[in-house]
């Protein structure tokens, strides 16, 4: 049974390898970028059990991302999606201005189009769901650092054409729309969208009935989906 990043057992301090491997110029030095303790503790001891591979170093925030980088000369960083202070795009860039030569893998517990095309503007080499088996975060690992790119061009091209037909969408939209939109996609009702703008329930319906014959939006669930699309909502 394949062993998922949660259950990854922990024992003694798995984020420090061994004196022995610590130096060791055959490992491939993987800095995680992960502000949950326990998802960060899980994957240091799935990786330092790897004999071509270990953790050099574990941070919880963006603002600490570029000095480890500096400081620890990772060749892979697990970048967390969502950091306390920042996102992995961001973070990405600033590790890559700190060290070009690392390569990035964003872990994520999303898989919308908006995280992969992030993946693809940040330059990251991959990007992992965090329920995935810990063997194939080990893989991506190994892949990644012999240079493939597991995010193939194929899928590239796809989310650019669909990231343009998104952008075409959205400029389509009024400003109060696009705040509508997102108050639909946050749950709120109409009386309460209404009240939240300072505007009539009937202006509300009127734009609810713009947004559905724009973008297709007959429901709460389609608003939600359209807006995360959309960068509207996290």
């Amino acid at each position: 049974m394949a062993v998922v990043l949660k259950d990854v057992g922990i024992v003694g301090d798995p984020a420090a390898p061994s004196e022995e491997s610590s130096n060791d110029p055959e490992r491939t030095r993987v800095l995680i970028v992960e502000d949950h303790q326990v998802v960060a503790e899980g994957l240091a001891a799935l990786i330092n059990q790897q004999e071509d591979m270990e953790v050099v170093g574990s941070v919880g925030t963006f603002a600490q991302s570029e000095r480890a980088a500096i400081e620890l000369r990772p060749d892979i960083v697990l970048l967390d999606y969502r950091l306390p202070d920042g996102t992995a795009p961001d973070a990405a860039s600033a590790i890559r201005r700190a060290r070009p030569e690392a390569k990035i893998i964003f872990l994520t517990r999303e898989d919308s189009e908006a995280v992969r095309f992030a993946a693809v503007q940040a330059g990251a080499s991959a990007f992992i769901h965090k329920s995935r088996a810990a063997a194939d975060v080990v893989a991506a690992i190994r892949d990644v650092a012999r240079g493939k790119m597991l995010i193939t061009p194929r899928t590239i091209a796809t989310l650019l054409a669909k990231r343009r037909a998104i952008e075409s969408q959205l400029e389509a939209l009024t400003p109060r729309e696009k705040e509508v939109l997102r108050l639909m996609a946050e749950g709120l009702p109409s009386r309460g969208i209404a009240a939240e703008l300072g505007i009539s329930y009937t202006t509300v319906r009127t734009h609810i009935r713009s947004l559905g014959g724009k973008l297709g939006v007959h429901s709460k669930l389609e608003a939600i989906v359209k807006a995360r699309e959309m960068g509207l909502i996290a």
